[in-house]
């Protein structure tokens, strides 16, 4: 539910208007753009930047708990990569055009999975090693024509969380309904939810890769990824990847469109192209299948749901500041800053709004999306105490900083959406 809604509550065309991201993104000092940089390549502002980074902490974390390695590749690679990987038959349209070096021809990325591929066959693997997953929040390129770009929605710069499971045939049902579980762990954490779940097949024409075992054998794995995890979904003919189907988790914003935020993929196309295998206990070798998967998708879009979802009131942990110290008067300005300080040194993001930027009334309300607000008057000043003021309207009182700070280091930890025990 999106703050300030109700059950049973029909959003207006004001409040979709009030969470539209392009507006509170620029509101809020979040991103904003720049003719000579171009349609569709916003920059992130320091807040923006605290949100984005925050997110990519957390994606990383939960993935090494989960047992992936980090990888880095270039974003610029030799046509015949892409040639290989099938994106320059069935995908050209979406890349940029080739960069001239000498004799070679680079391009601009449209993906990670070619790279990874490569990463994999660098050197002979065992079937020990299995299942390997890699990962990475790398950055990929879509030459979107400008009419259809918007805000974080529709972007030419996107920066992917992106992996690929590398596994067994018998592990690969396994590996894709551990990424479906990873992305419903973010979702509660995130406080955003699915509107539904698509199982995406191919459709009419010739974008996709013509192997109808191939489709047949990658469909039944998916099926039972759905049924096993007990999700209600729908398929979708004709929004396939051009080398297999996808489970797509799809969001929709308040304005109920509709948008793809994380997929998994069951892949024996590109293991194929690119002679992947592996040495089976027989002492044979054997083809790998290739799990894609993107626990939230690009950053951007992630970025923009997530100020749409909450009105650009996020989780605490997620919040750019997550604390405002409001001394009543001048006189309480060094113990305010002396717990913001602390704040910061028990690695939260604390900020001072003092008597000089407006009456108590006003900073209160200025740092209305701010998960807590500490005010310092005579009475707190001389006992070490703040009185506490929760985002969500409720007052717990005067406590200790200490105290203060302990509670809301564990919320912060605890991720969530809770605002106080």
């Amino acid at each position: 539910m999106r703050p300030g809604s109700r059950p049973g509550h029909h959003t207006t065309r004001e409040e979709t208007a009030m969470h539209d991201h392009r507006r509170l993104g620029r509101e809020l000092g979040l991103f904003d753009t720049d003719p000579l940089m171009g349609a569709g390549l916003p920059y992130w502002l320091p807040d923006g930047a605290v949100v984005r980074h925050t997110l990519e902490e957390y994606v990383r974390q939960a993935e090494r708990a989960a047992g992936y390695r980090h990888v880095y590749s270039p974003v610029l690679s030799k046509r015949e990569l892409y040639e290989l990987s099938g994106h320059w038959d069935h995908y050209s349209d979406d890349m940029f055009p080739p960069m001239r070096l000498g004799a070679e021809e680079v391009v601009l990325r449209p993906s990670l999975c070619p790279h990874h591929a490569l990463i994999y066959r660098s050197r002979s693997r065992s079937y020990r090693e299995l299942p390997l997953r890699i990962a990475e929040l790398g950055a990929m390129y879509r030459s979107d024509p400008s009419g259809v770009l918007g805000g974080l929605t529709r972007v030419r710069s996107i920066q992917l969380n992106d992996a690929h499971v590398f596994c067994t045939l018998d592990q690969a049902v396994e590996e894709a309904g551990a990424a479906l579980g990873l992305i419903a762990r973010a979702y509660a954490d995130l406080g955003i939810r699915a509107s539904r779940y698509r199982l995406s097949l191919p459709g009419e024409g010739g974008k996709y890769v013509a192997d109808p075992a191939l489709w047949r054998r990658a469909t039944a794995m998916l099926r039972e990824v759905l049924e096993e995890s007990g999700q209600e979904y729908e398929e979708a003919a004709g929004e396939a990847a051009f080398y297999g189907p996808k489970i797509d988790v799809q969001i929709t914003d308040p304005a109920g469109r509709e948008a793809t935020l994380s997929t998994v993929q069951i892949d024996f196309h590109q293991p194929e192209r690119f002679d992947l295998h592996h040495i089976g206990a027989d002492g044979a070798r054997h083809r790998p299948v290739m799990v894609h998967r993107s626990v939230i998708g690009s950053m951007e879009r992630a970025v923009a749901h997530l100020v749409e979802e909450h009105g650009g009131a996020f989780p605490a942990w997620l919040a750019p500041v997550q604390l405002v110290v409001l001394p009543v008067a001048e006189a309480q300005a060094e113990q305010a800053e002396a717990v913001v300080r602390e704040a910061a040194a028990r690695g939260l993001r604390a900020e001072l709004s003092g008597p000089g930027q407006g009456t108590l009334g006003a900073r209160i309300r200025a740092g209305r999306l701010v998960p807590y607000q500490a005010v310092i008057g005579d009475r707190e000043a001389g006992a070490g105490l703040a009185a506490v003021r929760l985002r969500d309207g409720r007052r717990p009182g005067a406590l200790p900083v200490d105290e203060l700070l302990r509670r809301i280091g564990d919320r912060v930890r605890a991720r969530g959406t809770a605002l106080w025990e």
